[in-house]
């Protein structure tokens, strides 16, 4: 399908995002120049913008007479993630729970249980998708575009990782538990114990992800 947006290379570095998200293009892999442009239907200049923003992204990497390649993460970026993003959205915590009006807590109340009750039926992508909408919804209670913007930028980092934190043994009801306790800190309007909470569940999920590396190895090995 042709792009005829003003933009064409937005539009293509968003195609780009999502084939790169769906693992379409696997981390790792060659972006050839000249097969996606006849893909998109656009020609190489575009193409090579758009290259240019998922490079700025982190989510390309250029190498100098080779060409762009889909990034990596390896453990060591994850390890240098976790901590900075926990330390942004416990900030987030910290003015949602200064900020959010009763209206804004019986919103999060039905998320909250909406999240209880795909824990309790093991419904893990649904999970997933409600404890997306919970940390959006407290990034935008705290009202600061700039960590809603980095935040933002990092979690496209841990998206091309494809985390699944969730698969490890206990992690879905000790996720639920972390999430409850950021919640009665939020309606309990006590910033400091919004923002230590959300800091350890963040903290916790590569804890969670460490714990299933080893496993995954250790499978592997025997």
């Amino acid at each position: 399908m042709r792009l005829v947006h003003q933009s064409l290379h937005d539009e293509a570095a968003a195609r780009l995002r999502e084939r790169i998200f769906d693992g379409d293009l696997a981390p790792g892999s060659f972006l050839d120049e000249a097969k996606l442009a006849e893909q998109l239907e656009i020609s190489r200049t575009p193409l090579r913008e758009a290259l240019k923003v998922l490079t700025a992204e982190g989510l390309v990497r250029h190498e100098p007479r080779r060409g762009c390649f889909v990034a990596e993460v390896t453990e060591k970026d994850l390890d240098d993630i976790f901590p900075v993003i926990a330390l942004l959205e416990g900030r987030c915590a910290y003015e949602a729970a200064r900020r959010a009006t009763d209206a804004d807590l019986l919103a999060l109340d039905a998320l909250h249980g909406k999240l209880a009750r795909h824990a309790a039926a093991r419904r893990i992508k649904d999970y997933y998708e409600a404890n997306f909408t919970i940390h959006e919804a407290i990034i935008a209670l705290a009202d600061n575009r700039w960590l809603a913007q980095a935040i933002a930028d990092l979690r496209k980092i841990l998206k091309l990782a494809r985390l699944q934190q969730l698969h490890a043994p206990g992690r879905l009801e000790q996720s639920l538990s972390e999430h409850l306790a950021v919640f009665a800190a939020l309606k309990a309007r006590d910033p400091e114990g919004a923002e230590a909470a959300m800091r350890t569940h963040l903290v916790r999920q590569r804890e969670a992800l460490r714990e299933l590396a080893r496993s995954q190895r250790s499978r592997l090995a025997s």
